[in-house]
């Protein structure tokens, strides 16, 4: 007799905060679209702040994961080999029709890696973008990546120019829009006002009444917090904005961690800022919407300044989201104290870089996702892994 066979379910998986914001419309549009098999969330772990988590996984209506690899932090080898060794399992019991990953961190490469090699086609959101910076661990992980994917879902234009240098074969690529768009979109009627955030963290409300506005600040890469002269130069730096105009900054635990190991907290006192613990996703769509300007090393962030036309001065020699430079309103700057203050000058003179929106930054990218991975696995044979008796 015939076995029944039926397709396995998407197996989507996130490991960081960024991954939320572009999983989270994902979903959405899965249960949506009647052309496609249930969905799977599986959470690795990698960043697991339990204060947070269950904060952000609400702003974001995004459901509790299914899985739970509770991998942790650890160095890059060890946290891409746990995960590896953690996921292998789930794939054997729940045989999905295909996995999905977002992003480029360690959990998008080694689950990548591991589907691959158990012959599961890989779908890639937010693929081809390239920073040409192999210092980088994302940029590793963005390249293999999207190398062993079978479907690249890509941002911007300029994702193919990237694939296309690297021999990927431009029918494996599929131009959507951004994700990020489509979470910001969603929130910002429900985005909590920064007075509130302020009063809710017991910061100083008088620093939202300065004319000048306030900017928001976030710093997280090790090229600028890991290294103690780097840090204190940011620090110092940061003092000097603060003279110019408040600043609100959540600071990232990896952040807070180095500047009280080094003994640099001192260099935040006496200075008009609001330094938070790390925030919810609808506490930085408050903060970030009603900024006069923004500092940050974020990539996330980038985007959403740009879809936003909030002026954004990123602390880094590149970027692999060259849109936010050339069409949005993102700047790259150097640990230049001289040029930072000079750029912070002129946005409070004129206004500063106000930009465009991208195309296709809409808040539909899920839909054109959803509908267009309903028609490529319809196309596809049943793979022998997903046949269940």
């Amino acid at each position: 007799m015939k076995l029944p066979t039926q397709p396995g379910p998407l197996l989507c998986v996130v490991g960081a905060r960024p991954n939320y914001m572009k999983m989270a419309p994902l979903l959405r549009a899965f249960r949506a679209e009647p052309g496609l098999p249930p969905a799977v969330l599986v959470h690795t772990g990698q960043h697991y702040d339990f204060a947070l988590n269950d904060r952000l996984f609400a702003d974001l209506e995004l459901p509790a994961p299914d899985v739970n690899l509770e991998v942790g932090s650890a160095s890059h080898a060890v946290q891409t080999a746990e995960v590896m060794k953690r996921f292998e399992p789930v794939l054997q019991q729940y045989r999905p029709s295909c996995v999905i990953v977002v992003g480029d961190v360690n959990s998008t490469m080694a689950c990548t890696l591991v589907a691959a090699k158990m012959h599961v086609p890989v779908v890639h959101v937010e693929a081809g973008l390239r920073s040409f910076d192999r210092a980088m661990p994302e940029e590793i992980n963005r390249v293999v990546t999207d190398q062993i994917a079978d479907l690249l879902y890509t941002t911007e234009r300029s994702a193919h120019a990237n694939l296309a240098r690297e021999g990927i074969a431009p029918e494996r690529a599929q131009f959507v829009g951004n994700l990020m768009i489509d979470s910001l979109r969603a929130a910002l009627a429900k985005a909590v006002a920064p007075a509130e955030t302020l009063a809710r963290s017991g910061a100083r409300a008088d620093l939202l009444s300065d004319p000048a506005g306030f900017g928001v600040v976030t710093m997280h890469r090790p090229s600028n917090v890991d290294d103690p002269a780097s840090l204190a130069g940011l620090l110092d730096l940061l003092r000097e904005v603060g003279k110019r105009l408040p600043l609100v900054w959540p600071i990232h635990p990896r952040t807070r961690a180095n500047i009280d190991r080094l003994g640099l907290a001192s260099r935040l006192s006496a200075v008009r800022m609001a330094c938070l613990a790390p925030q919810g996703y609808l506490e930085m769509v408050g903060l970030l919407s009603k900024a006069r300007l923004v500092l940050t090393d974020s990539g996330g962030v980038q985007e959403e300044t740009t879809a936003l036309g909030v002026p954004c001065l990123t602390m880094r020699p590149n970027t692999e989201r060259p849109i936010t430079v050339e069409h949005g309103t993102n700047t790259l700057v150097p640990r230049d104290p001289a040029v930072v203050l000079r750029l912070v000058d002129e946005i409070l003179a004129t206004g500063g870089k106000r930009g465009r929106t991208p195309e296709l930054w809409d808040g539909h990218a899920a839909d054109r996702i959803a509908a267009h991975l309903a028609g490529w696995l319809a196309a596809r044979p049943l793979a022998q892994h997903e046949v269940l008796a």
